[in-house]
């Protein structure tokens, strides 16, 4: 009889947290739902913003009236409905994440709180300020690039087999024309897929202090694995960006940059948490020493090698 009792006490919390993410999630659908309404009523006005650079180079190539065509009917109403529901979730993130943090927060610590909360205001911050980064610098150099390619051909060619350059240009004159009929839908897919790569790029200060104040990374241990970084940071610039160098070395810059911002940043977690452990008592200075002298041991043979 009190086995059942203790099971009946166990399983009521359950279902009181399970209640509660219900309440939450529902809360979080109707919020992404009212903000995809309103950005869909806006939905002209958000094609024309995104569609600027493209717009800008077609204008600065010498097309006063530049013109994106879309080749079936429901192309245009689809291509609204994704901007519609990218946009629905920016707009719904404050409440997603509000939501979010009183799901969690009565199960947290009070220095916890204190920590996953400017984490919280951080990642939407950084990820507007990696959207506007690629928007009105990495899209229209890539259009620019991809746009301006269009003019080289006939100029290549002439120097590849030895024909006068001012003939050849001639000839490219009297040829066909190669004008741009841009997709709708293609279009806005590369700005749209640049715009969050580098908005997720962002994060990266976000995930590796968290994963510092976790115990998951350590300043030292970033520091050590900087050439495999570059590695993986160059592959995945080549991966997310156009295939043209500039975009990729924008990329690669900048999230290098940020991966040398979130070395600081932890080095920095781990100053503040040493110097809490050693004012309540924990922290062993003989253990630690110990520790650094382990590590430039291990750096030191690593050169050697």
């Amino acid at each position: 009889m009190s086995d059942t009792k203790e099971l009946e006490d166990s399983s009521a919390p359950l279902i009181e947290h399970l209640a509660e993410l219900r309440t939450r999630l529902i809360r979080s659908v109707l919020a992404f739902v009212v903000g995809m309404v309103i950005c869909f009523t806006f939905g002209g006005q958000l094609l024309d913003f995104l569609l600027q650079p493209i717009e800008k180079t077609m204008r600065a190539l010498g097309n006063p009236n530049p013109v994106m065509q879309y080749t079936a009917p429901q192309e245009y109403f689809f291509t609204l409905i994704r901007i519609s529901m990218v946009g629905g979730l920016v707009l719904s993130f404050p409440v997603i994440a509000y939501q979010l943090w009183r799901f969690v927060a009565p199960g947290l610590y009070k220095n916890e709180k204190s920590a996953f909360l400017p984490f919280l205001i951080a990642s939407p911050a950084l990820f507007l300020l990696g959207a506007a980064f690629s928007h009105y610098v990495v899209i229209p150099l890539a259009m620019a690039f991809f746009l301006g390619f269009a003019d080289f051909p006939s100029f290549v060619s002439a120097i590849l087999v030895g024909e006068e350059i001012e003939g050849s240009l001639e000839t490219a004159r009297q040829g066909i024309d190669i004008v741009f009929n841009g997709k709708v839908n293609e279009s806005l897919d590369i700005t749209l897929k640049m715009i969050v790569a580098f908005g997720l790029c962002f994060q990266l200060p976000v995930l590796l202090t968290l994963m510092g104040k976790a115990g998951l990374a350590s300043a030292a241990g970033l520091r050590n694995t900087r050439k495999y970084a570059v590695v993986g940071i160059l592959t995945v610039a080549a991966l997310v960006t156009p295939p043209d160098v500039t975009t990729q070395l924008i990329l690669f810059t900048v999230v290098y940059g940020l991966y040398e911002i979130s070395i600081f940043l932890v080095a920095r977690v781990e100053t503040k948490r040493e110097a809490q452990l050693r004012a309540e008592g924990y922290y062993d200075d003989e253990e630690e020493a110990y520790d650094d002298a382990e590590l430039e041991a291990s750096e030191q043979d690593t050169e050697n090698k």
